[in-house]
């Protein structure tokens, strides 16, 4: 049985040898038995389903909430002549029918389906006519109220058993607590599942969080100047900022475009359709762009505020590295990030579900400020525990943090915001305190105040810094309108009965630098590569990753292989590939070695 796995792996997969637990899933299912599969993003799940499916007689049927992996597995999978179909409200009455006849003479492998769709009566009178040979959840958390992503309509997938009892689960998710994991096994009446998890770390990934400064446009371009030419994605928060910055990096020369919830459909698909074929670099999005997409060549993430739980956080970093190869992953915060979160969470109904919510944004919140290993920490949350990476994040290559005394500093804040009647933000104050002369200062008689001016000596930024360590130890609060109000703890520090503390990187003064930007260190034979892959893209209308991942081209490019036999000892390339693509990119190779 594994023989014959091992087989089709290579023939249609293009890989020697599983990944861990990849095998295990495989027999799990070929068995008949019901499986629960955590493993994180670019760990191979996909695999999991569709290479079994290809040694069982009849259709998998795989739900999955996202439309753009859904499309781009479809792709995949029939780029590699396996016929796989999915529904959408896209397609036409023609495309549909052609499915439903494909269905009844048993040539489809696997058919993609939404949660909203599979639950229609329609489509479950059709599938009790059809031979199934296993259903597979993915993103199973969506189905669990402890989780952070829950869906009503994932909810009812119980469905499944009262409809098809003797038909076998498997349901997989990158992320899952053990409540999680109880709540999936429960809710779709799982019998007797065998529970595989992979470990969380990834190690391709380096993990970097610090405090924003300002807007964090300069500590985004100093990011980005080793990354020109490559693939990421930005993440703001608000529709407004991913179109101020997408517009400020193509100042700044880089191929950038927005994207939110508020565009044009036509426009949305546009910007989607520009970064799955590498017509463009960056997308700046709100979270919901990135959801499904299984373009592999994502160099980097970045977050321009908080997320609001580890799982959304995990799951967005994620993205980078699908190919294992090297990525980067920033995130900038600051205090203010956990209160606008915990606002978006104040119109939902109290209940289970809500008081999740805010425990997981109290625990992102701690996260962003831990010294701890990063990638030991986020394997913690989720039931896993791994050594520290030594060398995979921020904290780990910092070594011993340094910390300086603001107390000082602090006071002078704290006696601003008093004087002023606690009714102004960190904007304001700082105005005052550096003795700005502005006219609103002058014309509300603030330049008169004892505090004006005596903070002349550090840079909005720094104060700024000041504040959000005021807030995050609980010495301020914030209200409505963004004003600081003093608590007990600020009124102690106030008076001298406390001290206060920040790390050094936090308040050091920043030397502003220009961009530099730097043009890509691929090989001119990688640049040829990449240049065939494109054309063949281009011609097939589909992504380039589909073709060859950037890991295929990367191996490609350094065992330079000339015949049939040396190119299929190529990462990810098999028979199938070879058939449609090996000899396009032999002749390429035997072009460069012969200049």
């Amino acid at each position: 049985m594994i023989n014959s796995a091992n087989r089709l792996l290579k023939e249609y997969f293009g890989h020697d040898s599983f990944r861990p637990l990849q095998a295990k899933a495989i027999e799990t299912i070929l068995s008949k038995q019901d499986l629960l599969m955590i493993l994180p993003t670019g760990g191979g799940k996909s695999v999991c389903y569709q290479l079994p499916s290809l040694m069982m007689s009849g259709v998998t049927i795989v739900i999955s909430p996202l439309l753009a992996l859904m499309h781009d597995q479809v792709s995949s999978l029939r780029s590699a002549e396996i016929n796989a179909r999915m529904f959408s409200s896209m397609q036409d009455s023609e495309e549909i029918k052609q499915i439903y006849k494909e269905l009844f003479r048993g040539e489809l492998k696997l058919l993609y389906v939404s949660p909203e769709r599979f639950l229609m009566d329609s489509f479950l009178e059709l599938l009790s006519k059809i031979e199934i040979n296993f259903f597979v959840i993915d993103e199973a958390h969506c189905l669990s109220e402890w989780g952070h992503e829950f869906r009503e309509d994932y909810r009812r997938l119980n469905l499944i058993r009262r409809y098809f009892p003797n038909i076998p689960i498997a349901s997989f998710t990158a992320t899952a607590t053990k409540n999680v994991q109880q709540d999936i096994i429960s809710q779709l009446s799982l019998k007797n599942p065998k529970i595989l998890k992979g470990k969380l770390y990834r190690e391709n990934l380096k993990i970097t969080a610090t405090h924003r400064k300002g807007d964090g446009k300069r500590q985004l371009i100093d990011f980005l100047s080793n990354q020109f030419g490559k693939s990421g994605i930005v993440y703001t928060l608000s529709r407004k900022q991913t179109e101020t910055l997408a517009e400020y990096l193509q100042q700044m020369g880089y191929k950038a475009k927005a994207f939110h919830a508020g565009l044009e459909n036509d426009i949305k698909k546009s910007v989607y359709e520009d970064f799955i074929n590498d017509r463009i670099d960056i997308v700046v999005a709100t979270i919901a762009f990135g959801m499904g997409i299984d373009k592999s060549n994502i160099r980097f993430v970045v977050h321009m505020s908080m997320p609001k739980t580890m799982e959304n956080y995990y799951q967005e970093i994620g993205r980078a590295g699908r190919d294992g190869l090297e990525s980067q992953t920033l995130l900038l915060y600051s205090v203010e990030d956990a209160i606008m979160q915990k606002r978006f969470v104040d119109d939902i109904e109290e209940g289970v579900y809500k008081e999740t919510l805010l425990a997981k944004i109290d625990k992102m919140s701690s996260f962003v400020d831990s010294i701890m290993c990063r990638h030991r920490e986020l394997a913690l949350y989720f039931d896993d525990d791994i050594d520290a990476c030594i060398n995979k994040c921020d904290n780990c290559l910092k070594g011993e943090i340094k910390k300086v005394d603001i107390t000082k500093e602090a006071q002078m804040l704290l006696s601003t915001i008093w004087r002023t009647k606690q009714r102004y933000g960190i904007s304001y104050l700082t105005d005052i305190l550096r003795g700005s002369k502005k006219s609103i200062v002058i014309e509300r008689g603030d330049n008169n105040l004892s505090v004006y001016g005596i903070g002349k000596d550090l840079s909005k930024e720094q104060w700024r810094s000041i504040s959000n360590r005021l807030l995050e130890v609980g010495a301020i609060t914030q209200g409505e309108h963004k004003e600081f109000v003093i608590t007990e703890l600020g009124a102690k520090i106030l008076k001298g009965k406390e001290s206060i503390d920040i790390s050094q990187d936090r308040i050091s003064k920043q030397t502003r630098t220009k961009a530099n930007v730097k043009a890509t260190s691929d090989s001119p034979l990688m640049t040829a590569l990449k240049a065939k892959r494109k054309e063949i893209a281009s011609d097939e209308m589909i992504p380039p990753y589909i073709v060859f991942n950037d890991k295929t081209l990367w191996d490609m490019s350094k065992k330079m292989p000339i015949t049939k036999e040396e190119m299929l000892k190529v990462y990810g390339v098999g028979e199938v590939k070879f058939k449609k693509y090996g000899e396009a990119f032999l002749e390429v190779i035997r072009g460069y070695l012969g200049e």
